[in-house]
C-alpha cells in the first residue's frame, strides 16, 4: 500500500536544515501503523511527504505502487483528493457550512450526483454516530463531534490511506479514546489502512505497531501483540529511552 524508501528531506536556506535522513517505512493494506518522536524529530516532515504536501529531496515515496511525484499538478489535485484522507489536529472545517456539507466536500469537488452525495453521508453518519448533528453548523460542535465529522468527511470517498496527524491533540480525554476507537473500528471494518501522527501515548497503543524516529532518523519500532495495556508501557518505556523534553508528549491518561 505504502512503502517510503531511502527517504531524505532537506530545506535550504541560509541554514541548511536536514529534516530527515534515509527513512524506510512500509505499510500494508489494512494496517494501523503510529508514528512517535519528540518535536523536531521529523514526524511531520514525513507525514507532508506520504500527503503529497511536500517532496523529498531523495529516495521516493510510492503509494500503491504509484510515484505521486510524477503527476501533473491537476493529476496529484485528484490523487490526493481521490486516494488520501486527512485527519488533523484543528479538524479543518468550514464554519460556513453545515454538518452534511462539510461532510459532502469532497464528492462536491468531484462532481458527484446531489443523491449519491446524501446517501454515502447518511452511510458514513450512522456509523460514526453523527445522524443527529447533520444540520447543525460546526460552531455548535464540541470537539469530539467536530473531530468525528472530520473523520467522516475524510472517508466519504473511501480513501486507500488515511492520515491523521495529531488527532486527539484538542479533545479531553473521554473525547480522544472516542475518536480513537472510531479510527479504530474504520481501520478493522473497513479496511482503512490508516497512518496515525501523534504525541500521545494512549492514542498510539490503537495501532498495531509504532515507528519512532529521531533527529530525523528511524530509531526504534515495537508492535502491539495480544494486550494493548502492555503496548501502551512498551510505548512509555520506549519514549523514555527516546527522550525529549517534559511537554513533547502529551501526559499520560487513564
Amino acid at each position: 500500500m505504502l512503502q517510503v524508501k531511502q527517504a531524505s528531506k532537506t530545506y535550504e536556506g541560509k541554514v541548511t536544515y536536514r529534516a530527515l535522513t534515509n527513512i524506510n517505512l512500509e505499510i500494508n493494506k489494512g494496517e494501523f501503523v503510529g508514528v512517535m518522536g519528540p518535536s523536531g524529530s521529523g514526524k511531520t516532515t514525513l507525514l507532508n511527504l506520504i500527503a503529497t504536501i511536500d517532496q523529498p529531496t531523495t529516495g521516493t515515496v510510492l503509494i500503491e505502487g504509484k510515484n505521486p511525484y510524477q503527476l501533473n499538478r491537476n493529476q496529484l489535485a485528484k490523487f490526493r483528493r481521490r486516494t488520501l484522507g486527512f485527519v488533523f489536529q484543528d479538524f479543518n472545517l468550514l464554519h460556513t457550512l453545515t454538518v452534511k456539507e462539510n461532510i459532502v466536500l469532497p464528492l462536491t469537488l468531484d462532481g458527484k450526483r446531489v443523491k449519491e452525495m446524501e446517501e454515502k453521508a447518511e452511510a458514513i453518519a450512522q456509523v460514526l454516530g453523527i445522524s443527529p448533528i447533520m444540520n447543525k453548523r460546526t460552531y455548535e460542535l464540541s470537539g469530539g463531534q467536530a473531530q468525528r465529522v472530520a473523520i467522516a468527511r475524510a472517508m466519504i470517498h473511501r480513501p486507500k490511506l488515511l492520515l491523521a496527524d495529531e488527532p486527539t491533540g484538542n479533545l479531553d480525554s473521554k473525547a480522544s479514546k472516542d475518536v480513537m476507537e472510531m479510527l479504530l473500528r474504520l481501520n478493522q471494518q473497513e479496511q482503512a489502512t490508516t497512518l496515525l501522527v501523534t504525541h500521545d501515548p494512549q492514542a498510539a497503543s490503537y495501532a498495531d505497531r509504532i515507528i519512532f524516529i529521531r533527529d530525523g532518523q528511524f530509531y526504534s519500532e515495537i508492535q502491539q501483540g495480544e494486550n494493548r495495556k502492555a503496548f501502551f508501557q512498551k510505548i512509555i518505556d520506549t519514549l523514555s529511552f527516546l527522550g525529549g523534553d517534559d511537554h513533547d508528549f502529551s501526559s499520560i491518561r487513564d
